[in-house]
């Protein structure tokens, strides 16, 4: 029995998670370093209230994690034995589903209470080249939320493929690397949301 059969978590698609993850991880430490040394490289750096609705946003998407890890704990639970792991078992099916398409339009809205924050600066005039503050926030938050929106086409192809309950949805273990993805998600925004209140 090989590690992959003992191990449904292991797998190319959670490993590909990870990379991203470690990928994602850099880019951002960078921008962070390229954002200590420009504040700390200049006199024209400008203090920015950060928008109130960011804070309502990151309840949101903490509400998204919870209710995707209940999903993705519900289907689980009920996979059927060996032979047919691609599918959950009927009776947890719908449970779970409802909890993924609760976390998927969570994941939207807290993409649209990002852009509502965005046009909140846009209205104190304040756009990506008005001032080095402003162009961090924005190349920070417009990041988090692209990278967001990948895993919420993730899950909205996950939710579809086992939806259609046939042989060819995505493994258990699809759906637990979109599980990490998305908890890897609120976690950064946790950290930007504290680097811009710190910093900005």
């Amino acid at each position: 029995m090989t590690i992959a059969k003992m191990n449904p978590d292991s797998s190319p698609a959670r490993t590909g998670v990870w990379i991203g993850i470690a990928t994602i991880t850099m880019s951002f430490a960078a921008y962070t370093s390229a954002l200590m040394v420009r504040q700390g490289s200049g006199a024209d750096w400008q203090h920015i209230d950060l928008p109130k609705i960011l804070y309502v946003n990151t309840l949101v998407l903490l509400l998204s994690s919870v209710t995707i890890e209940v999903g993705r704990r519900r289907l689980t639970a009920g996979w059927l034995p060996a032979g047919r792991q691609d599918l959950p078992a009927s009776s947890t099916s719908a449970s779970g589903m409802v909890w993924l398409a609760a976390a998927l339009a969570l994941g939207l809205l807290f993409v649209a209470g990002q852009v509502l924050a965005w046009r909140s600066l846009s209205a104190q005039g304040l756009f990506l080249a008005s001032s080095p503050g402003s162009s961090f926030f924005y190349v920070f938050t417009v990041l988090h939320a692209l990278h967001l929106l990948g895993g919420i086409a993730a899950l909205g192809y996950v939710i579809n493929r086992l939806g259609a309950r046939r042989r060819g949805a995505p493994p258990r273990s699809a759906l637990g690397a979109v599980t990490l993805y998305w908890h890897f998600m609120d976690v950064l925004w946790i950290y930007l949301l504290l680097l811009l209140a710190l910093r900005l």
